[in-house]
């Protein structure tokens, strides 16, 4: 595989200690805020209003802290992993799914013999599968003998067709206007809310403490702002957003991920999911007759079927089988892409620190060599 430029680019930067440190901060969400009067301003709502309903938003666990998203992830950890395991549903293995770097998500699943289903982010095949020995041996989920072996999917994040977690919030104004939905996590929606909403999970009215941040790495403001925007610009990070907790939906909302055979329109049909709202994230596969992969967003089960539907009539005779997994709200163990790039921003410091050690050591070594020289 050739090396661009801008992979060149990415490299150097991730190896730089100051943007490591900054970018720690960055994707932890430390020095953001939602802009309040950014928001008043722009909604025409006093302050205070909307001050009131953002801590519903987040109280409530409509959307999550402001973070910068760490896009790096997938050149980093350009394999995702589809799991469909057979693991103990206790609290050590819950726990185990919650805290280890490589899981971004665990659902509970009754799919055949499995039930867990697993999402999980690999620097390489390799990684992968020493990975999965070094787990068993060190106790954290059974070894073969004692369960039925997972069944994996590997999926190349360099296929990505579509990522966009915040396009569903559209389906919540929709359901919002057609009558369907009147409330999401307790919170009562109404225009306001919901242009609170939008704004948010599409990075605007979030603001940046530069000068915070610029304190606890011991730089200028000004450096900070540079290399923010230097990093965006690189492709290294998103702007700053909320995300919904659940990552892929909106809260109440049905995840489904869906493998797909189509014979024909490839090209139709990936734009048109682009301006789909249903569709978060979708992969270009080879996965035995299946070559789509789309994680969708539905209200319910019956939204679905009306949705597929839709796609029958739309592109007639270009779909082949489909398998789908369907996974509710109250099917989630854990969800958490920021563990994951914070696990590799944090790797990447203790190499560069391992790699000052050495030179430390080295150089003090070399002037005992020297100084034993001139004694003789």
């Amino acid at each position: 595989m050739l090396v661009t430029n801008k992979d060149d680019s990415l490299a150097s930067m991730l190896s730089d200690e100051l943007n490591l440190r900054l970018l720690k901060r960055l994707c932890t969400g430390n020095g953001l805020s939602i802009n309040l009067s950014y928001l008043s301003r722009h909604l025409r709502k006093h302050r205070n209003t909307i001050r009131e309903r953002v801590r519903e938003l987040t109280r409530n666990e409509v959307i999550d802290r402001p973070v910068f998203p760490f896009l790096a992830l997938f050149k980093e950890c350009p394999i995702l992993v589809a799991v469909y395991a057979d693991l103990p549903d206790d609290e050590k293995v819950q726990d185990w799914l919650r805290t280890d770097n490589n899981i971004f998500a665990a659902f509970r699943v009754r799919e055949g013999e499995y039930n867990m289903m697993l999402f999980e982010l690999h620097k390489s095949l390799w990684s992968y599968h020493t990975w999965r020995e070094a787990i068993v041996r060190e106790g954290k989920i059974p070894g073969r003998g004692e369960r039925v072996p997972s069944t994996a999917l590997y999926l190349s994040n360099e296929l990505i067709e579509k990522y966009e977690p915040q396009a569903p919030v559209q389906l919540i104004t929709e359901g919002f206007k057609n009558g369907q939905i009147r409330e999401i996590n307790g919170v009562e929606l109404d225009d306001l809310t919901l242009d609170i909403l939008t704004h948010l999970v599409n990075g605007e009215g979030i603001s940046v403490n530069e000068n915070l941040i610029a304190k606890e790495l011991g730089v200028h403001r000004r450096t900070v702002s540079e290399r923010v925007r230097k990093l965006i610009d690189a492709g290294v990070i998103m702007g700053p957003v909320c995300r919904f907790p659940s990552f892929f939906v909106p809260p109440n909302f049905l995840l489904i991920f869906s493998l797909i055979e189509l014979r024909r329109d490839y090209e139709k049909f990936i734009r048109e999911i682009h301006s789909d709202p249903h569709v978060s994230l979708a992969y270009r596969i080879s996965e035995g007759r299946y070559n789509v992969l789309l994680f969708e967003a539905h209200l319910n089960l019956e939204n679905y079927l009306k949705w597929e539907s839709s796609y029958s009539a739309k592109f007639p005779n270009c779909f082949g089988s489909i398998k789908n997994t369907y996974l509710s709200p109250r099917m989630t163990i854990s969800i958490d892409q920021q563990k994951v790039s914070l696990s590799i921003i944090e790797e990447k410091l203790r190499t560069l620190e391992k790699t000052k050690s050495e030179k430390r050591r080295s150089k003090v070594y070399l002037k005992s060599l020297n100084r034993k020289r001139w004694q003789r």
